[in-house]
């Protein structure tokens, strides 16, 4: 009986180990090659995103991606969470998915849980592009500063839509807090 126990217990772990390695891609994204993480470091705005739900209310979105020592990308969020009126940061690592030079990276919230994201847009200025996460439900278009050109979006709201994506489901993000906190010369992890 114990060993029974054992052995159910080890097979729910393992299953639920499983389940939170979410780290394939959907269908049609393909990951810009050759992709070099250093292209990747600095400041990203959240221009839109598909909201999941703790997302949901959250406004000036910022992502700051560094370099770690050990090769591991630091990725610091921060945002404007209006339903409890104060700033929210969420700090992540990630590192390549795989040892060629795409840009599939497997990202931790929280050991062990793990979850893709792949750059499959970036422009050549390194100024614009489209991440996603393990499914078509997660989507986001990022630039280097607060505003984007209509062309711009217009460009890459055609290749979301090529790949899947289901882009009259984004949140056009608001930047005004995080424009003038900017514009003030603040020294916060923006």
């Amino acid at each position: 009986m114990r060993a029974r126990t054992l052995a159910l217990l080890g097979v729910g772990a393992y299953a639920l180990y499983r389940l939170s390695q979410q780290t394939g891609l959907p269908p049609g994204v393909h990951p810009v090659t050759p992709f070099r993480l250093e292209r990747w470091l600095g400041r990203w705005y959240e221009i839109a995103r598909i909201d999941p739900p703790q997302d949901r209310g959250l406004t000036d979105g910022v992502v700051h991606h560094s370099l770690l020592p050990d090769g591991t990308l630091q990725i610091a969020r921060r945002g404007f969470d209006t339903r409890l009126g104060r700033w929210r940061t969420t700090t992540a690592r990630a590192r390549p998915a795989h040892p060629s030079r795409e840009a599939h990276l497997h990202l931790s919230l929280v050991w062990p849980v793990r979850t893709s994201r792949a750059v499959f847009d970036i422009d050549d200025a390194d100024q614009h592009a489209l991440v996603c996460g393990p499914t078509h439900d997660q989507l986001w278009l990022l630039a280097r500063s607060p505003t984007m050109r209509a062309a711009t979006r217009a460009r890459l709201l055609d290749r979301a839509r090529a790949a899947g994506f289901d882009v009259g489901r984004l949140t056009w993000v608001d930047h005004r807090r995080s424009v003038a906190v900017v514009g003030r010369g603040s020294s916060s992890t923006h």
